[in-house]
Protein backbone atom coordinates (compact mmCIF):
# COMPACT_ATOMS: atom_id res chain seq x y z
CA UNK A 1 0.00 0.00 0.00
CA UNK A 2 1.23 3.45 -0.89
CA UNK A 3 -0.54 6.53 0.40
CA UNK A 4 -0.05 10.20 -0.38
CA UNK A 5 -2.17 13.30 -0.50
CA UNK A 6 -1.77 13.52 -4.27
CA UNK A 7 -2.50 9.89 -5.07
CA UNK A 8 -3.46 6.64 -3.42
CA UNK A 9 -3.00 3.13 -4.87
CA UNK A 10 -4.29 0.06 -3.00
CA UNK A 11 -4.39 -3.55 -4.21
CA UNK A 12 -3.51 -2.41 -7.72
CA UNK A 13 -6.36 0.10 -7.95
CA UNK A 14 -6.00 3.88 -8.01
CA UNK A 15 -8.37 5.11 -5.33
CA UNK A 16 -7.29 8.77 -5.30
CA UNK A 17 -6.13 10.76 -8.28
CA UNK A 18 -2.54 11.95 -8.42
CA UNK A 19 -3.80 15.37 -9.51
CA UNK A 20 -5.56 17.40 -6.81
CA UNK A 21 -7.68 14.61 -5.26
CA UNK A 22 -9.13 16.93 -2.58
CA UNK A 23 -10.20 19.49 -5.17
CA UNK A 24 -11.72 16.80 -7.38
CA UNK A 25 -13.75 15.46 -4.45
CA UNK A 26 -15.00 18.94 -3.52
CA UNK A 27 -16.02 19.66 -7.11
CA UNK A 28 -17.89 16.35 -7.14
CA UNK A 29 -19.62 17.32 -3.88
CA UNK A 30 -20.59 20.68 -5.39
CA UNK A 31 -22.10 18.98 -8.45
CA UNK A 32 -24.35 16.56 -6.55
CA UNK A 33 -28.04 17.56 -6.88
CA UNK A 34 -29.38 17.65 -3.31
CA UNK A 35 -32.86 16.72 -2.11
CA UNK A 36 -34.11 16.97 1.44
CA UNK A 37 -34.78 13.83 3.50
CA UNK A 38 -32.32 11.71 1.50
CA UNK A 39 -29.63 9.45 2.96
CA UNK A 40 -26.49 9.99 0.88
CA UNK A 41 -24.54 6.73 0.85
CA UNK A 42 -20.79 7.26 0.38
CA UNK A 43 -18.79 4.04 0.05
CA UNK A 44 -15.15 4.18 1.17
CA UNK A 45 -14.59 7.77 2.43
CA UNK A 46 -10.75 7.35 2.62
CA UNK A 47 -9.32 10.72 3.73
CA UNK A 48 -12.79 12.29 3.83
CA UNK A 49 -12.11 14.58 0.89
CA UNK A 50 -15.34 16.31 -0.18
CA UNK A 51 -17.33 15.33 2.91
CA UNK A 52 -16.98 18.72 4.55
CA UNK A 53 -18.25 20.46 1.41
CA UNK A 54 -21.15 18.02 1.06
CA UNK A 55 -22.19 18.44 4.71
CA UNK A 56 -22.02 22.24 4.42
CA UNK A 57 -24.33 22.10 1.41
CA UNK A 58 -26.73 19.79 3.26
CA UNK A 59 -26.97 22.23 6.15
CA UNK A 60 -28.16 24.94 3.77
CA UNK A 61 -30.07 23.07 1.05
CA UNK A 62 -31.25 19.78 2.63
CA UNK A 63 -31.25 20.11 6.44
CA UNK A 64 -33.04 16.80 7.00
CA UNK A 65 -30.65 14.76 4.87
CA UNK A 66 -27.52 12.95 6.12
CA UNK A 67 -24.40 11.16 4.90
CA UNK A 68 -23.55 7.53 5.62
CA UNK A 69 -19.98 6.42 4.90
CA UNK A 70 -19.20 2.70 4.86
CA UNK A 71 -15.72 1.21 4.56
CA UNK A 72 -15.46 -2.54 3.96
CA UNK A 73 -11.63 -2.72 4.13
CA UNK A 74 -10.29 -2.69 7.70
CA UNK A 75 -7.02 -0.93 6.83
CA UNK A 76 -8.87 1.79 4.93
CA UNK A 77 -11.41 2.21 7.73
CA UNK A 78 -8.59 2.89 10.18
CA UNK A 79 -7.15 5.32 7.63
CA UNK A 80 -10.46 7.20 7.46
CA UNK A 81 -10.72 7.50 11.24
CA UNK A 82 -7.17 8.77 11.74
CA UNK A 83 -6.71 11.03 8.71
CA UNK A 84 -10.07 12.70 8.12
CA UNK A 85 -10.88 16.21 9.31
CA UNK A 86 -11.25 15.93 13.14
CA UNK A 87 -14.44 17.99 12.97
CA UNK A 88 -16.24 15.47 10.76
CA UNK A 89 -17.09 12.74 13.32
CA UNK A 90 -18.78 15.31 15.56
CA UNK A 91 -21.24 16.28 12.82
CA UNK A 92 -24.67 14.71 13.64
CA UNK A 93 -25.40 14.46 9.92
CA UNK A 94 -22.47 12.11 9.29
CA UNK A 95 -21.89 8.47 10.23
CA UNK A 96 -18.70 6.60 9.32
CA UNK A 97 -18.81 2.84 9.94
CA UNK A 98 -17.26 -0.45 8.89
CA UNK A 99 -20.56 -2.34 9.37
CA UNK A 100 -21.04 -4.31 6.15
CA UNK A 101 -23.86 -6.71 7.03
CA UNK A 102 -27.14 -5.45 5.59
CA UNK A 103 -29.41 -6.01 8.59
CA UNK A 104 -26.86 -4.61 11.03
CA UNK A 105 -26.28 -1.53 8.86
CA UNK A 106 -30.02 -0.86 8.58
CA UNK A 107 -30.34 -1.21 12.35
CA UNK A 108 -27.42 1.20 12.87
CA UNK A 109 -29.02 3.82 10.61
CA UNK A 110 -32.31 3.47 12.47
CA UNK A 111 -30.52 3.73 15.82
CA UNK A 112 -28.57 6.82 14.71
CA UNK A 113 -31.30 8.84 13.02
CA UNK A 114 -34.56 7.06 13.82
CA UNK A 115 -37.32 5.67 11.57
CA UNK A 116 -39.05 7.58 8.78
CA UNK A 117 -36.37 10.26 8.61
CA UNK A 118 -35.34 9.59 5.01
CA UNK A 119 -37.40 9.07 1.89
CA UNK A 120 -34.69 7.51 -0.22
CA UNK A 121 -31.01 6.62 -0.65
CA UNK A 122 -28.59 8.14 -3.16
CA UNK A 123 -25.09 6.78 -3.71
CA UNK A 124 -22.27 9.32 -4.10
CA UNK A 125 -18.70 8.49 -5.13
CA UNK A 126 -16.25 11.10 -3.85
CA UNK A 127 -13.22 8.95 -4.72
CA UNK A 128 -12.40 5.58 -6.25
CA UNK A 129 -12.49 3.51 -3.06
CA UNK A 130 -15.83 1.95 -4.00
CA UNK A 131 -14.05 0.00 -6.79
CA UNK A 132 -12.63 -2.49 -4.26
CA UNK A 133 -16.06 -3.93 -3.33
CA UNK A 134 -18.59 -2.57 -5.86
CA UNK A 135 -21.09 -5.43 -5.48
CA UNK A 136 -21.03 -5.28 -1.68
CA UNK A 137 -21.64 -1.54 -1.62
CA UNK A 138 -24.50 -1.83 -4.12
CA UNK A 139 -26.03 -4.60 -1.99
CA UNK A 140 -25.86 -2.38 1.09
CA UNK A 141 -27.42 0.55 -0.75
CA UNK A 142 -30.23 -1.71 -2.00
CA UNK A 143 -30.83 -3.01 1.54
CA UNK A 144 -31.06 0.55 2.86
CA UNK A 145 -33.57 1.43 0.14
CA UNK A 146 -35.68 -1.61 1.01
CA UNK A 147 -35.57 -0.78 4.71
CA UNK A 148 -36.64 2.82 4.13
CA UNK A 149 -39.41 1.73 1.76
CA UNK A 150 -40.60 -0.84 4.30
CA UNK A 151 -40.62 1.79 7.06
CA UNK A 152 -42.86 4.08 5.02
CA UNK A 153 -45.05 1.21 3.85
CA UNK A 154 -45.53 0.06 7.44
CA UNK A 155 -46.34 3.62 8.51
CA UNK A 156 -48.95 3.93 5.77
CA UNK A 157 -50.46 0.60 6.79
CA UNK A 158 -50.51 1.69 10.43
CA UNK A 159 -52.16 4.98 9.47
CA UNK A 160 -54.84 3.20 7.48
CA UNK A 161 -55.46 0.17 9.69
CA UNK A 162 -53.98 1.02 13.10
CA UNK A 163 -57.32 2.07 14.58
CA UNK A 164 -58.91 -1.13 13.26
CA UNK A 165 -56.10 -3.24 14.75
CA UNK A 166 -56.45 -1.80 18.24
CA UNK A 167 -60.26 -1.88 18.19
CA UNK A 168 -60.18 -5.56 17.19
CA UNK A 169 -57.59 -6.29 19.86
CA UNK A 170 -59.65 -4.61 22.59
CA UNK A 171 -62.69 -6.63 21.52
CA UNK A 172 -60.72 -9.88 21.33
CA UNK A 173 -59.39 -9.50 24.87
CA UNK A 174 -62.67 -11.13 25.89
CA UNK A 175 -61.51 -14.34 24.15
CA UNK A 176 -58.50 -14.80 26.43
CA UNK A 177 -60.31 -16.55 29.34
CA UNK A 178 -61.91 -19.15 27.04
CA UNK A 179 -59.27 -19.58 24.32
CA UNK A 180 -55.91 -21.26 24.98
CA UNK A 181 -52.81 -19.61 23.58
CA UNK A 182 -51.19 -21.03 20.47
CA UNK A 183 -48.35 -22.25 22.71
CA UNK A 184 -50.73 -24.97 23.94
CA UNK A 185 -51.08 -26.46 20.44
CA UNK A 186 -48.61 -28.99 19.05
CA UNK A 187 -48.15 -30.95 15.84
CA UNK A 188 -45.59 -33.11 17.61
CA UNK A 189 -43.10 -34.79 15.31
CA UNK A 190 -45.53 -35.37 12.43
CA UNK A 191 -44.85 -33.86 9.00
CA UNK A 192 -46.91 -30.75 8.29
CA UNK A 193 -48.41 -29.58 5.01
CA UNK A 194 -48.68 -25.77 4.99
CA UNK A 195 -51.15 -24.57 2.37
CA UNK A 196 -51.79 -21.24 0.67
CA UNK A 197 -54.63 -20.52 -1.73
CA UNK A 198 -52.61 -19.89 -4.91
CA UNK A 199 -53.49 -21.48 -8.28
CA UNK A 200 -51.02 -24.34 -7.69
CA UNK A 201 -53.22 -25.58 -4.83
CA UNK A 202 -55.59 -27.30 -7.28
CA UNK A 203 -53.09 -29.73 -8.88
CA UNK A 204 -51.55 -30.32 -5.45
CA UNK A 205 -54.89 -31.36 -3.93
CA UNK A 206 -55.57 -33.53 -6.99
CA UNK A 207 -52.24 -35.30 -6.47
CA UNK A 208 -52.86 -35.73 -2.74
CA UNK A 209 -56.29 -37.22 -3.44
CA UNK A 210 -54.81 -39.77 -5.85
CA UNK A 211 -52.06 -40.72 -3.40
CA UNK A 212 -53.98 -40.84 -0.10
CA UNK A 213 -57.56 -41.39 -1.33
CA UNK A 214 -60.12 -41.31 1.49
CA UNK A 215 -57.41 -41.16 4.17
CA UNK A 216 -56.79 -37.55 3.12
CA UNK A 217 -60.26 -36.60 4.40
CA UNK A 218 -59.98 -38.36 7.77
CA UNK A 219 -58.14 -36.00 10.05
CA UNK A 220 -57.32 -38.58 12.71
CA UNK A 221 -56.20 -41.26 10.27
CA UNK A 222 -54.10 -38.96 8.10
CA UNK A 223 -50.33 -39.52 8.49
CA UNK A 224 -49.61 -35.80 8.38
CA UNK A 225 -51.06 -32.53 9.65
CA UNK A 226 -52.49 -29.69 7.56
CA UNK A 227 -52.24 -25.99 8.43
CA UNK A 228 -53.79 -23.58 5.95
CA UNK A 229 -54.63 -19.93 5.42
CA UNK A 230 -58.29 -18.98 5.82
CA UNK A 231 -58.71 -18.42 2.07
CA UNK A 232 -58.14 -22.17 1.60
CA UNK A 233 -61.17 -23.20 3.64
CA UNK A 234 -63.79 -23.22 0.84
CA UNK A 235 -61.45 -25.17 -1.47
CA UNK A 236 -60.74 -27.78 1.21
CA UNK A 237 -64.40 -27.95 2.27
CA UNK A 238 -65.49 -28.64 -1.31
CA UNK A 239 -63.15 -31.65 -1.41
CA UNK A 240 -64.08 -32.88 2.08
CA UNK A 241 -60.56 -32.25 3.46
CA UNK A 242 -60.55 -31.09 7.11
CA UNK A 243 -57.41 -29.13 8.05
CA UNK A 244 -55.90 -29.49 11.51
CA UNK A 245 -55.44 -25.72 11.91
CA UNK A 246 -56.51 -22.63 9.98
CA UNK A 247 -54.75 -19.28 10.42
CA UNK A 248 -56.93 -16.16 10.81
CA UNK A 249 -55.02 -12.90 10.51
CA UNK A 250 -57.09 -10.38 8.55
CA UNK A 251 -58.56 -7.43 10.45
CA UNK A 252 -61.14 -6.22 7.90
CA UNK A 253 -64.67 -7.37 7.15
CA UNK A 254 -64.01 -8.60 3.62
CA UNK A 255 -62.27 -11.54 5.30
CA UNK A 256 -65.68 -13.01 6.13
CA UNK A 257 -66.11 -14.28 2.56
CA UNK A 258 -63.37 -16.82 3.25
CA UNK A 259 -65.77 -18.55 5.62
CA UNK A 260 -68.82 -18.76 3.34
CA UNK A 261 -70.30 -22.25 3.71
CA UNK A 262 -68.07 -23.06 6.68
CA UNK A 263 -70.26 -22.04 9.64
CA UNK A 264 -70.18 -24.70 12.32
CA UNK A 265 -67.35 -26.62 10.63
CA UNK A 266 -65.27 -28.29 13.32
CA UNK A 267 -61.87 -26.87 12.45
CA UNK A 268 -59.38 -25.48 14.97
CA UNK A 269 -58.19 -21.93 14.33
CA UNK A 270 -55.07 -19.95 15.21
CA UNK A 271 -56.39 -16.40 15.54
CA UNK A 272 -54.45 -13.17 15.76
CA UNK A 273 -55.48 -10.87 18.62
CA UNK A 274 -56.03 -8.06 16.08
CA UNK A 275 -58.06 -10.20 13.63
CA UNK A 276 -61.69 -9.38 12.88
CA UNK A 277 -63.63 -10.67 15.94
CA UNK A 278 -66.47 -12.05 13.82
CA UNK A 279 -64.06 -14.34 11.96
CA UNK A 280 -63.37 -16.27 15.15
CA UNK A 281 -67.05 -17.05 15.75
CA UNK A 282 -67.82 -18.98 12.55
CA UNK A 283 -65.92 -22.25 12.97
CA UNK A 284 -66.86 -24.56 15.83
CA UNK A 285 -63.42 -26.01 16.55
CA UNK A 286 -60.99 -24.89 19.25
CA UNK A 287 -59.61 -21.37 18.97
CA UNK A 288 -55.97 -20.59 19.83
CA UNK A 289 -54.71 -17.04 20.24
CA UNK A 290 -51.47 -15.44 19.12
CA UNK A 291 -50.63 -11.81 18.53
CA UNK A 292 -48.76 -9.86 15.89
CA UNK A 293 -47.15 -6.71 17.35
CA UNK A 294 -48.07 -4.28 14.58
CA UNK A 295 -46.18 -1.54 16.46
CA UNK A 296 -44.60 -1.02 19.87
CA UNK A 297 -47.23 -0.16 22.48
CA UNK A 298 -47.12 0.27 26.23
CA UNK A 299 -50.43 -1.61 26.28
CA UNK A 300 -48.60 -4.77 25.19
CA UNK A 301 -46.14 -4.36 28.04
CA UNK A 302 -48.98 -4.13 30.57
CA UNK A 303 -50.74 -7.16 29.08
CA UNK A 304 -47.50 -9.13 29.28
CA UNK A 305 -46.90 -8.07 32.88
CA UNK A 306 -50.45 -9.22 33.76
CA UNK A 307 -49.88 -12.61 32.11
CA UNK A 308 -52.56 -11.91 29.50
CA UNK A 309 -50.57 -11.37 26.29
CA UNK A 310 -50.72 -14.32 23.82
CA UNK A 311 -47.45 -15.52 22.25
CA UNK A 312 -46.06 -13.12 19.65
CA UNK A 313 -45.49 -13.99 15.99
CA UNK A 314 -43.34 -11.48 14.08
CA UNK A 315 -45.24 -9.20 11.68
CA UNK A 316 -44.70 -10.85 8.29
CA UNK A 317 -47.47 -9.00 6.43
CA UNK A 318 -48.95 -12.11 4.82
CA UNK A 319 -51.18 -14.83 6.25
CA UNK A 320 -49.24 -17.35 4.14
CA UNK A 321 -45.94 -16.44 5.77
CA UNK A 322 -47.59 -16.49 9.19
CA UNK A 323 -48.92 -20.00 8.50
CA UNK A 324 -45.42 -21.22 7.63
CA UNK A 325 -43.99 -19.60 10.76
CA UNK A 326 -46.62 -21.33 12.90
CA UNK A 327 -46.03 -24.65 11.12
CA UNK A 328 -42.37 -24.69 12.06
CA UNK A 329 -42.99 -23.42 15.60
CA UNK A 330 -45.74 -25.87 16.48
CA UNK A 331 -44.00 -29.06 15.38
CA UNK A 332 -40.66 -30.80 15.12
CA UNK A 333 -41.23 -32.58 11.82
CA UNK A 334 -40.73 -31.73 8.17
CA UNK A 335 -42.80 -28.88 6.76
CA UNK A 336 -43.94 -29.20 3.13
CA UNK A 337 -45.24 -25.98 1.55
CA UNK A 338 -47.79 -25.82 -1.25
CA UNK A 339 -50.10 -23.26 -2.78
CA UNK A 340 -48.01 -20.30 -1.58
CA UNK A 341 -47.27 -19.02 -5.07
CA UNK A 342 -46.72 -15.23 -4.93
CA UNK A 343 -47.89 -15.32 -8.55
CA UNK A 344 -50.96 -15.95 -10.67
CA UNK A 345 -51.85 -17.17 -14.13
CA UNK A 346 -53.78 -15.69 -17.00
CA UNK A 347 -56.90 -17.58 -15.93
CA UNK A 348 -56.56 -17.88 -12.13
CA UNK A 349 -55.61 -15.68 -9.22
CA UNK A 350 -56.51 -18.18 -6.49
CA UNK A 351 -57.48 -21.84 -6.39
CA UNK A 352 -60.94 -23.15 -7.33
CA UNK A 353 -63.81 -22.55 -4.89
CA UNK A 354 -61.96 -19.74 -3.11
CA UNK A 355 -63.86 -16.44 -2.81
CA UNK A 356 -61.90 -14.80 -5.64
CA UNK A 357 -62.60 -17.71 -7.97
CA UNK A 358 -66.29 -17.81 -7.10
CA UNK A 359 -66.59 -14.06 -7.64
CA UNK A 360 -65.03 -14.45 -11.09
CA UNK A 361 -67.55 -17.14 -12.01
CA UNK A 362 -70.44 -15.08 -10.66
CA UNK A 363 -69.50 -12.09 -12.79
CA UNK A 364 -68.96 -14.13 -15.96
CA UNK A 365 -71.21 -13.09 -18.82
CA UNK A 366 -71.07 -12.35 -22.52
CA UNK A 367 -69.47 -9.04 -21.58
CA UNK A 368 -67.20 -10.25 -18.76
CA UNK A 369 -64.36 -12.66 -19.55
CA UNK A 370 -63.04 -15.33 -17.20
CA UNK A 371 -59.52 -14.16 -18.02
CA UNK A 372 -57.64 -12.69 -15.07
CA UNK A 373 -57.44 -8.98 -15.88
CA UNK A 374 -54.84 -8.51 -13.12
CA UNK A 375 -52.34 -10.11 -15.52
CA UNK A 376 -52.53 -6.99 -17.69
CA UNK A 377 -51.80 -4.45 -14.94
CA UNK A 378 -49.08 -1.92 -15.58
CA UNK A 379 -46.82 -3.04 -12.70
CA UNK A 380 -47.26 -6.77 -13.38
CA UNK A 381 -44.32 -8.64 -14.83
CA UNK A 382 -44.07 -12.05 -16.47
CA UNK A 383 -41.83 -14.61 -14.77
CA UNK A 384 -41.10 -18.34 -14.82
CA UNK A 385 -42.60 -20.67 -12.24
CA UNK A 386 -40.79 -23.58 -10.58
CA UNK A 387 -41.84 -25.84 -13.46
CA UNK A 388 -40.70 -23.33 -16.09
CA UNK A 389 -44.14 -22.16 -17.17
CA UNK A 390 -45.05 -18.46 -17.49
CA UNK A 391 -46.73 -16.83 -14.49
CA UNK A 392 -47.44 -13.23 -13.51
CA UNK A 393 -46.52 -11.35 -10.35
CA UNK A 394 -46.86 -7.81 -9.04
CA UNK A 395 -44.45 -5.80 -6.85
CA UNK A 396 -46.30 -6.63 -3.60
CA UNK A 397 -46.17 -10.36 -4.27
CA UNK A 398 -42.51 -10.24 -5.23
CA UNK A 399 -41.80 -8.33 -2.03
CA UNK A 400 -43.50 -11.03 0.06
CA UNK A 401 -41.59 -13.72 -1.85
CA UNK A 402 -38.29 -11.98 -1.05
CA UNK A 403 -39.33 -11.74 2.61
CA UNK A 404 -40.25 -15.43 2.59
CA UNK A 405 -36.79 -16.35 1.37
CA UNK A 406 -35.07 -14.14 3.94
CA UNK A 407 -37.13 -15.59 6.79
CA UNK A 408 -37.25 -19.27 5.91
CA UNK A 409 -34.58 -20.28 3.38
CA UNK A 410 -32.10 -21.27 6.12
CA UNK A 411 -34.49 -23.69 7.87
CA UNK A 412 -33.53 -27.28 6.89
CA UNK A 413 -36.98 -28.62 7.83
CA UNK A 414 -38.80 -26.61 5.15
CA UNK A 415 -39.38 -27.92 1.62
CA UNK A 416 -41.30 -26.61 -1.35
CA UNK A 417 -43.29 -28.71 -3.83
CA UNK A 418 -42.37 -28.50 -7.51
CA UNK A 419 -45.09 -27.08 -9.73
CA UNK A 420 -46.66 -23.68 -10.18
CA UNK A 421 -45.71 -20.53 -8.31
CA UNK A 422 -42.43 -18.66 -7.93
CA UNK A 423 -39.38 -20.41 -6.43
CA UNK A 424 -39.32 -19.77 -2.68
CA UNK A 425 -35.60 -20.20 -2.04
CA UNK A 426 -36.18 -23.61 -0.40
CA UNK A 427 -35.18 -27.09 -1.47
CA UNK A 428 -37.85 -28.20 -3.94
CA UNK A 429 -39.24 -31.74 -3.95
CA UNK A 430 -41.07 -33.42 -6.83
CA UNK A 431 -44.70 -34.08 -5.85
CA UNK A 432 -44.20 -37.81 -5.32
CA UNK A 433 -41.15 -37.23 -3.10
CA UNK A 434 -43.15 -34.68 -1.09
CA UNK A 435 -46.03 -37.16 -0.74
CA UNK A 436 -43.58 -39.82 0.44
CA UNK A 437 -42.34 -37.44 3.15
CA UNK A 438 -45.91 -36.76 4.24
CA UNK A 439 -46.80 -40.47 4.25
CA UNK A 440 -44.03 -41.24 6.73
CA UNK A 441 -45.76 -39.62 9.69
CA UNK A 442 -48.28 -40.85 12.21
CA UNK A 443 -51.90 -39.72 12.50
CA UNK A 444 -53.52 -37.84 15.35
CA UNK A 445 -54.64 -34.33 16.11
CA UNK A 446 -52.68 -31.55 17.76
CA UNK A 447 -52.66 -31.59 21.53
CA UNK A 448 -53.85 -28.70 23.65
CA UNK A 449 -54.65 -27.73 27.23
CA UNK A 450 -57.47 -25.64 28.60
CA UNK A 451 -56.89 -21.93 29.30
CA UNK A 452 -55.24 -21.10 32.60
CA UNK A 453 -57.61 -20.73 35.55
CA UNK A 454 -58.17 -17.23 36.90
CA UNK A 455 -57.66 -15.45 33.57
CA UNK A 456 -61.14 -13.91 33.60
CA UNK A 457 -60.58 -12.23 36.96
CA UNK A 458 -57.18 -10.87 35.93
CA UNK A 459 -58.62 -9.63 32.66
CA UNK A 460 -61.48 -7.81 34.38
CA UNK A 461 -59.04 -6.07 36.72
CA UNK A 462 -56.84 -5.15 33.75
CA UNK A 463 -59.73 -3.66 31.76
CA UNK A 464 -60.95 -1.65 34.73
CA UNK A 465 -57.46 -0.25 35.21
CA UNK A 466 -57.34 0.75 31.53
CA UNK A 467 -60.72 2.44 31.88
CA UNK A 468 -59.40 4.40 34.84
CA UNK A 469 -56.49 5.63 32.71
CA UNK A 470 -58.81 6.74 29.94
CA UNK A 471 -61.16 8.44 32.39
CA UNK A 472 -58.28 10.37 33.97
CA UNK A 473 -56.97 11.42 30.55
CA UNK A 474 -60.46 12.49 29.43
CA UNK A 475 -60.95 14.48 32.63
CA UNK A 476 -57.77 16.51 32.06
CA UNK A 477 -58.39 17.09 28.33
CA UNK A 478 -61.98 18.13 28.97
CA UNK A 479 -61.01 20.68 31.59
CA UNK A 480 -62.71 18.83 34.42
CA UNK A 481 -59.46 18.44 36.34
CA UNK A 482 -56.49 20.68 37.01
CA UNK A 483 -54.08 20.61 34.08
CA UNK A 484 -51.22 18.66 35.67
CA UNK A 485 -48.86 18.65 32.68
CA UNK A 486 -46.59 15.92 34.01
CA UNK A 487 -49.58 13.66 34.71
CA UNK A 488 -51.01 14.45 31.28
CA UNK A 489 -47.71 13.61 29.59
CA UNK A 490 -47.50 10.31 31.50
CA UNK A 491 -51.07 9.33 30.57
CA UNK A 492 -50.47 10.13 26.91
CA UNK A 493 -47.48 7.80 26.93
CA UNK A 494 -49.40 5.04 28.72
CA UNK A 495 -52.36 5.34 26.34
CA UNK A 496 -50.25 5.29 23.19
CA UNK A 497 -52.70 2.93 21.47
CA UNK A 498 -55.05 5.92 21.12
CA UNK A 499 -52.69 7.80 18.80
CA UNK A 500 -50.30 5.21 17.35
CA UNK A 501 -52.14 5.45 14.01
CA UNK A 502 -51.94 9.25 13.67
CA UNK A 503 -50.26 9.94 10.30
CA UNK A 504 -47.65 12.27 11.75
CA UNK A 505 -46.52 9.78 14.44
CA UNK A 506 -47.23 6.33 12.98
CA UNK A 507 -44.01 4.36 12.98
CA UNK A 508 -42.13 7.19 14.68
CA UNK A 509 -43.99 7.56 17.95
CA UNK A 510 -41.03 8.96 19.85
CA UNK A 511 -41.62 12.23 18.00
CA UNK A 512 -45.03 12.94 19.50
CA UNK A 513 -45.37 16.28 21.39
CA UNK A 514 -43.49 16.14 24.68
CA UNK A 515 -44.04 17.86 28.00
CA UNK A 516 -42.50 21.18 26.94
CA UNK A 517 -44.46 21.34 23.68
CA UNK A 518 -47.72 20.53 25.43
CA UNK A 519 -47.08 23.15 28.13
CA UNK A 520 -46.26 25.73 25.44
CA UNK A 521 -49.60 24.95 23.72
CA UNK A 522 -48.17 25.22 20.21
CA UNK A 523 -50.36 24.49 17.19
CA UNK A 524 -48.93 20.99 16.63
CA UNK A 525 -49.44 20.05 20.28
CA UNK A 526 -53.00 21.41 20.35
CA UNK A 527 -53.86 19.53 17.16
CA UNK A 528 -52.49 16.34 18.69
CA UNK A 529 -54.47 16.79 21.94
CA UNK A 530 -57.75 17.50 20.11
CA UNK A 531 -57.39 14.37 18.00
CA UNK A 532 -56.43 12.40 21.10
CA UNK A 533 -59.58 13.51 22.91
CA UNK A 534 -61.73 12.22 20.05
CA UNK A 535 -60.22 8.73 20.37
CA UNK A 536 -60.95 8.29 24.10
CA UNK A 537 -64.72 7.69 24.11
CA UNK A 538 -64.76 4.94 21.43
CA UNK A 539 -61.91 3.13 23.21
CA UNK A 540 -63.69 3.43 26.57
CA UNK A 541 -66.89 2.02 25.05
CA UNK A 542 -64.99 -0.91 23.53
CA UNK A 543 -63.42 -1.72 26.89
CA UNK A 544 -66.84 -1.57 28.54
CA UNK A 545 -68.22 -4.00 25.96
CA UNK A 546 -65.25 -6.32 26.43
CA UNK A 547 -65.69 -6.16 30.19
CA UNK A 548 -69.31 -7.26 29.81
CA UNK A 549 -68.35 -10.16 27.55
CA UNK A 550 -65.61 -11.16 29.98
CA UNK A 551 -68.20 -11.32 32.75
CA UNK A 552 -70.30 -13.66 30.62
CA UNK A 553 -67.28 -15.93 30.18
CA UNK A 554 -66.80 -16.46 33.92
Amino acid sequence: MTAARRGFVYNGKTLLSGVDPAGRAERTADAIPLTDKILYFCPSPLYGYGLGRLLARLAEEAPHSAVLCVEAEKALYDLSLTNSDPALPANPKLLITDTCESAALCALVRQTWGPRIFRGVETVHLNGGWQLFPELYETLAAALRREIATDWSNALTLTKLGRRYIHNALRNLALIPRSPSIAEFSFGGAPVLALGAGPSLDPLLDGLSRRFSEALKRRRGRPFRIICVDSCLPALRERGIIPDLVVILESQHWNLRDFIGCRGWEVSAAMDLSALPESGNILSGARYLFMTPWTELRLFERLRAAGLLPPAIPPLGSVGLTAVELARRLGRGTVIIGGIDFSFTIDAYHARATPTHREKLRRHSRFGSLLNTAAFGGAVCRLRSKDGLPVHSDPAMRGYRALFEREFAADPRLFDIAGGGLPLGLRTLPPEAAFDALAGGKGGAGMSRAPEAGLAGRLRAFIQEEQNRLAALREILSGGAAADMERLDALIGECDYLWAHFPDYAGAMDRRPGLKEIAAAGSAALSFLKRLRIEIDPAFALLARTLGETGNAM
